[in-house]
């Protein structure tokens, strides 16, 4: 612990610094392949797997089951309902969960009954549920709409709030770099998108901002300040200030993580909470790939963007040429050393 209060001392003092700005080239090619992969994988294995609140369809759930073996819920359904393309998955240890294309009332019917007689429960331990097409969309559209609000929202407020439209699009290319990979990991798994999923994907942007927003205030504070006794590049200058909020970043990510790792171990395994399981998993990942984002693409997405004022050059010129005339007045006095 000792030791790594004095590493974030260090990094905080420029004692110790790692140079993230300097090796953006390097971020940003990492950073591309990863969002590319993320955007064709998905389609080459056959498109997003969408939840049936998304797409439609009939759902039939088998309480107090005495096994879980998916097969017979397979035959059960291929028989009653032939062509309607089951689904099935475990709730828990003594439930099972057959999704379905939409069923009329007496295929469902049919289906309950099949799934009685293959588990050896009571018909109504078996309780079916349908979810019109129309319904979906109408979610698929207010997530989008809600997912459009969110991103207007934080391009005004980071404009607003550091008075400069650059961190405002660095922080923006950010939260999309997220949710691009963090929906591509569901897309190239094949894990279904539920309404839960994509509150986390909401969620984990707003994790992602609150993030990117502290570095950017440390990056704003260590910049305003710069003049002509400045020992920095403006490079460096937000190198320093990635590296005083790193642990931060650090160890708010993981006081975020673990929780979130607990209730997708504890929905998942233990309770077989699918609700729980779809946002905890969304959570988890934009966590890990939000403090990505902010150390690896924000802060060098902004250098990059300013690299080409006047200013800054006129600026970075002076730093460099009075570091060059201090190394050539300590060689003389070096070589009369030796």
């Amino acid at each position: 612990m000792a030791s790594f209060s004095k590493f974030g001392n260090d990094l905080y003092t420029g004692e110790r610094s790692i140079d993230f700005i300097g090796r953006r080239r390097i971020w940003f090619l990492v950073s591309g392949i990863l969002v590319l992969i993320c955007l064709i994988g998905p389609w080459v294995r056959g498109g997003f797997e969408f939840g049936i609140e998304f797409r439609g369809g009939s759902e039939f759930t088998v309480s107090q089951a005495a096994t879980q073996d998916q097969s017979i819920a397979d035959d059960a359904v291929n028989q009653a309902a032939p062509g309607s393309n089951p689904r099935v998955s475990t709730l828990g240890t003594d439930s099972v969960r057959v999704q379905t294309d939409e069923l009329d009332d007496t295929q469902s019917t049919a289906v309950v009954s099949a799934l009685a007689e293959g588990y050896d429960v009571p018909s109504e331990d078996v309780t079916v549920s349908i979810i019109g097409a129309t319904w979906g969309a109408d979610i698929t559209t207010q997530a989008i709409r809600g997912l459009v609000i969110f991103l207007v929202l934080v391009a005004v407020f980071m404009a607003l709030y550091f008075r400069t439209w650059k961190m405002a699009a660095a922080a923006l290319i950010a939260l999309l770099h997220d949710l691009i990979i963090t929906a591509g990991v569901y897309g190239l798994t094949g894990l279904e998108i539920t309404p839960a999923a994509v509150i986390g994907f909401l969620t984990i942007l707003g994790y992602s901002l609150y993030d990117t927003v502290v570095v950017f205030d440390k990056i704003r504070e260590n910049t305003r300040g710069m003049g002509d006794n400045d020992t920095r590049t403006f490079a460096e200058t937000v190198n320093l200030a990635v590296n005083q909020t790193l642990v931060r970043s650090i160890n708010t990510s993981v006081v975020a993580a673990l929780p979130v790792a607990s209730i997708l171990i504890i929905g998942s395994f233990v309770l077989g909470a699918r609700t729980l399981q779809d946002i905890s998993l969304a959570l988890l990942i934009g966590i890990i790939v939000g403090t990505y984002s902010t150390i690896f693409v924000a802060s060098p997405l902004y250098v990059q963007f300013r690299k080409g004022e006047a200013k800054l050059k006129k600026h970075d010129a002076r730093v460099l040429s009075a570091r060059a005339r201090a190394t050539q007045s300590q060689a003389p006095a070096a070589e009369l050393v030796d």
